[in-house]
């Protein structure tokens, strides 16, 4: 399933929602069990600026984001919350409901909508949408299943990797750089 480059910027083109899994998509796919001092056990994630500021440029752009994770951490309500993603889901080891219930609310098809994965649980998801990213340490049973293979490994990039991807595509990515470059300087920018 992986496309050539002009197949990839036509379906890229078409997004309008990026989604996500978030344990070893925006995180390392690490998790951290640390001892709280009053007693018990706090769980930690790790998240990378990258991603974060990737997908304040899609905000931008005009691209909704969510999140669709089988874990529940207030962490993640925490992240989420702090990047204004639009739709958030935790506990859903079964990907498609909320899916389904996210392209319901707004108002697309499946065309309209990117999802990066990692793991075999984000298969049902994969096969459906518009543009299907795996990232770089990904399991290696999606590879030839998803559009795109980052470069960069999940919690490291892959999300700011696509968005890009995304942006480049539908024409945006320059008018990004231009706000934090300045107007009066030329661009030097392949894609």
């Amino acid at each position: 399933m992986p496309l050539n480059r002009r197949q990839l910027r036509a379906r890229a083109k078409k997004i309008k929602l990026l989604l996500m899994d978030v344990d070893g998509v925006l995180t390392d796919g690490r998790i951290y069990y640390v001892p709280h001092p009053q007693g018990g056990i706090v769980e930690t994630k790790t998240f990378h600026s990258r991603d974060g500021l990737g997908l304040r440029f899609a905000r931008e752009a005009g691209l909704k984001t969510g999140i669709i994770s089988g874990r529940k951490s207030p962490i993640v309500q925490h992240r989420a919350k702090e990047l204004r993603i639009d739709y958030l889901f935790e506990q859903a080891l079964d990907k498609l409901p909320p899916y389904e219930e996210i392209l319901r609310k707004a108002g697309l098809k499946d065309a309209q909508v990117c999802y990066i994965g990692d793991d075999l649980v984000d298969l049902p998801i994969l096969r459906r949408v518009g543009l299907a990213v795996g990232v770089g340490n990904g399991d290696r049973a999606l590879r030839t299943r998803v559009h795109y293979w980052t470069e960069a490994h999940g919690g490291q990039g892959a999300v700011r990797e696509t968005i890009e991807l995304i942006l480049k595509a539908q024409g945006k990515w320059h008018r990004i750089l231009r706000s934090y470059l300045g107007r009066g300087r030329r661009l030097e920018v392949a894609g």
